[in-house]
């Protein structure tokens, strides 16, 4: 009677973090084409529920299917897999203008 359900379970990396309590999931793959067999890459974009709002923009997550919680929320958040890397440098240096500090 009652049945075991299997969920699909995905990683991807979290390229939006917007919203409250929900993320915007790449997931990437490879797929071989049938006549030419070449590798092809295929992105799949899911929205996850994130329940603590703890994902960050670049984070590496575990997803994994559930009830649809929205129109387009079909996804949680299992776990972060792996912590994008936060740099605390200047935005002028990142363009390459030097950073001049004006004279006392």
């Amino acid at each position: 009677m009652s049945q075991k359900v299997t969920r699909k379970i995905r990683e991807g990396r979290v390229t939006s973090n917007r919203m409250q309590k929900t993320v915007v999931v790449s997931i990437e793959g490879n797929v071989l084409h049938s006549r030419y067999k070449k590798y092809l890459k295929r992105r799949t974009i899911v929205k996850a529920h994130d329940e603590k709002n703890e994902c960050q923009i670049g984070d590496r997550v575990l997803i994994v299917e559930c009830r649809p919680l929205s129109r387009d929320k079909c996804w949680r958040v299992r776990r972060i897999v792996d912590r994008a890397v936060a740099d605390d440098t200047d935005v002028a240096t990142n363009i390459g203008e030097s950073v001049v500090s004006p004279p006392v």
